[in-house]
């Protein structure tokens, strides 16, 4: 390989190494971030994810060091510039049609992106930790067709439950796997 080529320009498809698809009702951007995170850091533009430092000012150096300068930093300003777009694309391409539509502005920048999700899922955080309790609390075996796909969805509102800052401890899933069964698990869940 090259040594002038940037890891994160080898990515052809982030999907392989992000699977989720960041969606507003599905309360997993903690796990979206974090995984989003760990690809940065792998592909070496993690700071992409924060604005960009200032520059110093300029120093007086003679003619045609400044003018070395000038092309250093043009240099290094499309380097940074070609590696935030195909950071940004990456987050174009992990969430939904309405977070993409939510968040794009012209000239974005991935960090502006990655800030506006955070505010977006950070801002509504108490809201839907109070939604998903109540669904959490309401969720019975009758809405599914098999006992796996009940138990997966207790599983998956609580697991969403801890991605908005309100977990559920191992007793509270517990019981509410066993009041949300049917009158044909009634014995066992007396047992148990």
């Amino acid at each position: 390989m090259d040594p002038k080529i940037h890891p994160a320009v080898t990515v052809t498809n982030i999907k392989n190494s992000i699977s989720i698809t960041l969606e507003m009702e599905s309360s997993q951007y903690a796990s979206w971030a974090e995984l989003f995170k760990l690809h940065c850091r792998a592909y070496q533009v993690l700071d992409h994810l924060s604005p960009k430092a200032k520059e110093s000012p300029p120093s007086s150096t003679a003619g045609s060091d400044k003018d070395k300068e000038k092309e250093q930093k043009d240099a290094s300003d499309d380097a940074w510039n070609h590696l935030d777009a195909i950071v940004l694309q990456w987050i174009y391409a992990t969430i939904s049609p309405d977070l993409l539509s939510t968040i794009m502005r012209p000239d974005s920048t991935a960090a502006y992106a990655w800030a506006a999700l955070k505010s977006i899922f950070h801002d509504n955080q108490h809201t839907r930790a109070v939604l998903l309790q109540r669904k959490f609390a309401n969720v019975k075996l009758d809405s599914f067709s098999s006992m796996s796909a009940y138990c997966q969805e207790v599983k998956t509102l609580s697991d969403q439950l801890a991605n908005v800052g309100s977990p559920v401890t191992e007793e509270q899933l517990v019981i509410q796997l066993l009041t949300g069964l049917n009158e044909a698990y009634e014995s066992i869940a007396t047992i148990l």
